[in-house]
């Protein structure tokens, strides 16, 4: 074997198919088990049927038992088909459910920037339309294996019934070979393709339906509708050089296989006249050229497996997503929440977003992160709790590297709250008390009335058990649920990566003083864009370009021009009051 070929046949799509099979071992068995039965019963079924027809000929009682065992083998042949469609279809519909479910512990065991390489649409593309073409690749491939053997049978019984009209089959079977192969080589290529375009046209329409209000305002919609389908002539030349390729093989099996099966009636009836075969015999041969004629069926199934390969291609590169491997540490009981950043580098296309960021956040505080748009601020949030590991340098909670902490506990002690929440669960109420642990209703109200969003939840017609979509609320109105949800599982570190841009600045304040009277004691890490934020701030981190430009009070920094100038550049006036 070639190096190529060996390193082909590793193909992280052949490793995940294979992993498939193992797991579907059972069923695709069935699925053989069930087709070699079937393929069993047909080759019978001509020598059957030829004897029966001499039988009868001759007017022998023999005939009627040979009726009955004709009858018998028809019967068993249909159930052993819907046997087997049974068993392909619960192994493609295990085989999915088993790929989308490992997909997804995968995008949501990694880090958010490396998930996001994938748009919500290729995401969405390749865990459900692609991981179905790859969940059926055990059925396609035991289906196949067993397709194989009514046409070897039906070769190997001609050759039986008459060696001469096997010959004569035998002569063409090369040429049908070669269509077979020109067949699985021609569409591995344009089935990837048109894969990536049916990708490409989700991941546009997905963009398009989550701006709509922006498109229908600026007045887009023809620009936008001309941007989406712009791979649409793409995607109509991929899927006719799939239809080419799979009309050439048809059309040439076509005219390929009935020119053979004629050769064997021929041959055979030659024998007829010659007394070398009865009339049974040639009914038995031209069936069975029939049956190994059926070798060009395989094709379907071919063209099944080459499609499972290419989208495995697809949904392996989502399962190549490196997670976020945990330790086994648990944190010192009643810690402060003293987060230390040591030499943190942190890269992304080969920028540094982060770069030699050294802090000590001391435990109950609470501290601002403020800097202009792309200094690094969501990136430091992200690293403080470990939504992503730094390339280089260490973080540190209470004294214990976060890699080393427990999944469970690292998020039943670190909480984050964002700019664009999202709610999960039946209801509002479900929503707020999910998390690491399911807080209490008790819980999930003082939670709300600290985020200012208990006097609203209560208007609504069904409260807290209203469905998240079904509540009609405001861009502020969603962050404070969001604060909420936050509040509600509060533990030693709490981050709030632009948590309260929406929040006008009464509603701001007032969040905020509830956060330090009314939310369990901890350490508060915020990206702050609004002054005020920063004047209330125990400590400033002030970020430049992914580095810590200075570390103080802010009365302390304000001092600094350059340190006024980020809020005048974030507020858009003047640069502002202390």
């Amino acid at each position: 074997m070639t190096t190529l070929t060996r390193k082909h046949l590793s193909s992280p799509a052949d490793r995940l198919l294979l992993a498939v099979a193992r797991r579907n071992k059972g069923r695709a068995a069935g699925v053989f088990t069930a087709s070699a039965l079937s393929a069993g019963a047909a080759v019978a079924l001509p020598a059957v049927v030829g004897r029966t027809l001499d039988l009868l000929l001759s007017r022998d009682p023999a005939a009627t038992d040979w009726l009955v065992l004709c009858a018998v083998l028809v019967c068993a042949e249909v159930l052993l088909e819907a046997a087997e469609a049974l068993f392909t279809g619960t192994a493609q519909a295990r085989s999915t459910a088993w790929l989308r479910g490992l997909g997804m512990a995968r995008l949501l065991g990694s880090a958010p920037r490396d998930a996001a390489r994938f748009s919500p649409g290729d995401t969405a593309t390749r865990l459900s339309a692609n991981a179905t073409e790859a969940g059926a690749a055990p059925g396609a491939a035991a289906g196949l294996a067993a397709a194989l053997i009514a046409p070897v049978g039906g070769l190997v019984a001609l050759a039986l019934v008459d060696p001469w009209c096997a010959l004569a089959f035998a002569a063409g079977l090369p040429l049908l070979l070669l269509v077979l192969r020109a067949f699985a080589v021609g569409s591995s290529d344009s089935i990837a393709r048109y894969q990536q375009v049916q990708s490409t046209l989700a991941s546009l329409l997905t963009e398009a339906l989550a701006g709509a209000r922006s498109i229908a305002a600026a007045g887009t919609v023809d620009r936008e509708r001309a941007r989406i389908l712009a791979p649409l002539p793409e995607l109509g030349v991929q899927g006719r050089r799939m239809w080419v390729v799979h009309g050439r093989a048809v059309a040439r099996s076509g005219v390929l296989l009935p020119l053979l099966t004629t050769a064997v009636v021929l041959v055979g009836g030659l024998g007829v006249v010659a007394g070398r075969m009865t009339v049974g015999e040639l009914l038995a041969a031209s069936r069975y050229a029939a049956l190994a004629a059926g070798v060009g069926a395989v094709a379907g199934l071919l063209g099944t497996l080459v499609r499972s390969r290419s989208a495995a291609h697809r949904v392996a590169e989502v399962l190549a997503l490196p997670g976020l491997a945990h330790g086994a540490y648990g944190l010192p009981p009643g810690g402060p929440g003293t987060l230390e950043l040591r030499g943190v580098d942190v890269v992304q296309d080969g920028k540094f977003l982060l770069r030699g960021v050294s802090l000590v956040l001391p435990g109950g505080t609470t501290t601002a992160v403020v800097g202009r748009s792309g200094a690094g601020k969501s990136t430091l949030a992200a690293v403080a709790g470990r939504l992503c590991d730094p390339d280089a340098g260490t973080v540190l909670l209470d004294g214990v590297p976060l890699r080393d902490v427990g999944a469970r506990e690292l998020r039943r002690e670190v909480g984050y709250a964002f700019e664009r929440p999202a709610l999960f669960g039946d209801t509002l109420g479900d929503a707020l008390a999910s998390g690491a642990r399911t807080a209490s209703p008790a819980e999930v109200r003082a939670a709300a009335g600290a985020a200012g969003a208990d006097d609203f939840v209560r208007l609504l017609p069904q409260g807290y058990d209203t469905a998240p979509g079904d509540a009609p609320l405001s861009g502020g109105e969603f962050q404070r649920l969001g604060l909420a949800r936050a509040f509600a599982h509060a533990g030693r570190l709490l981050v709030l990566d632009d948590a309260t841009s929406s929040l006008d600045t009464a509603t701001e304040r007032r969040v905020e003083e509830a956060l330090a009277r009314d939310v369990g004691p901890g350490t508060r890490l915020c990206v702050a864009h609004r002054l005020s934020s920063a004047v209330r701030a125990d400590l400033v981190v002030w970020l430049d370009e992914g580095r810590v430009r200075a570390v103080g009070p802010h009365r302390q920094l304000w001092q600094q021009r350059s340190y006024r100038s980020v809020f005048a550049a974030a507020e858009g006036g003047p640069e502002g009051r202390e």
